[in-house]
């Protein structure tokens, strides 16, 4: 029989080191704060594109509203590639997260496509707010990714530390 240990617990999303250089970041702070503030450019601008796609009122409100949703997830996408690499020592793609950020480049992508559309003039104010919505969908998709492996996380660490304080009894 193998008896359970600290160091034999399983890892899960983050290894005991990976955890205290994630607890020890600003940037994880940094990446809480502008989650939800995205969430909140989110939805203000879905009720703005919805708004003038139902009445036809709003026009440079709702394309405002894309560029900054936009702007606001190349911040969010930057800072955080830094706080990949300051947990998983990289930039992108590690282990822990690796379908969330591939996930994340076609929601990056679709958001671009739009400012490229809004460039260039080649669709319609209505074409190019529907791509929005689509590169919204995906957005949405993804924000639920990393709720989900928030909440994993978080499981984990509720059993890491059941599991610590049956050891030490």
């Amino acid at each position: 029989m193998t008896e359970t240990t600290p160091s034999s617990i399983s890892a899960g999303l983050y290894t005991p080191e990976e955890r205290a250089r994630r607890d020890a970041t600003i940037w994880t702070p940094v990446q809480g704060f502008l989650a939800a503030f995205q969430f909140l450019v989110f939805a203000i601008s879905v009720c703005l594109i919805t708004r003038y796609m139902v009445t036809g009122q709003g026009e440079q409100l709702a394309i405002g509203s894309v560029v900054f949703k936009t702007l606001v997830l190349y911040t969010i996408m930057v800072t955080g590639s830094i706080w990949e690499k300051v947990v998983f020592d990289k930039w992108l793609f590690a282990k822990s997260f690796f379908w969330e950020d591939v996930f994340s480049f076609l929601v990056l992508g679709l958001h671009t496509a739009y400012l490229w559309s809004l460039y260039t003039g080649n669709m319609s104010t209505r074409e190019q707010l529907w791509l929005a919505l689509a590169a919204y969908a995906a957005y949405a998709i993804n924000a639920g990714q990393f709720l989900l492996k928030l909440k994993a996380a978080r499981i984990q660490e509720r059993a890491t530390l059941a599991m610590h304080q049956e050891l030490a009894t």
